[in-house]
């Protein structure tokens, strides 16, 4: 476990991760599309797999929020796990923690 006054990042530090932050960023939003797009259609069998736009009119409300909510927790989850991660690989290797 690192220290306390070792995660307290340099400024350097934090602008040396920024690239590994947006790479992480984009992977791990792709990642968490494919998540959920998998879980959709496990859990809405049948023809129409995809899941419902706010425009799209054959859906109704109730199921366009359900799916809004769902895509957006598991967004926010796998950004946690891979900004996370990311951060734990980068002071691994540079020796400083990239935030605070």
């Amino acid at each position: 476990m690192v220290k306390t006054h070792e995660r307290n990042g340099s400024r350097a530090a934090k602008l040396l991760y920024r690239p590994f932050g947006l790479a992480g960023s984009v992977v791990g939003g792709a990642l968490a599309g494919l998540v959920f797009k998998q879980i959709w259609k496990r859990a809405t069998p049948g023809e129409n797999a995809d899941a419902p736009g706010a425009l799209e009119s054959e859906h109704g409300l109730r199921e366009i929020l359900v799916a809004a909510a769902l895509q957006g927790a598991l967004f926010a989850l796998v950004k946690a796990l891979v900004d996370r991660g990311m951060a734990n690989v980068f002071a691994k290797f540079i020796g400083e923690w990239p935030g605070d």
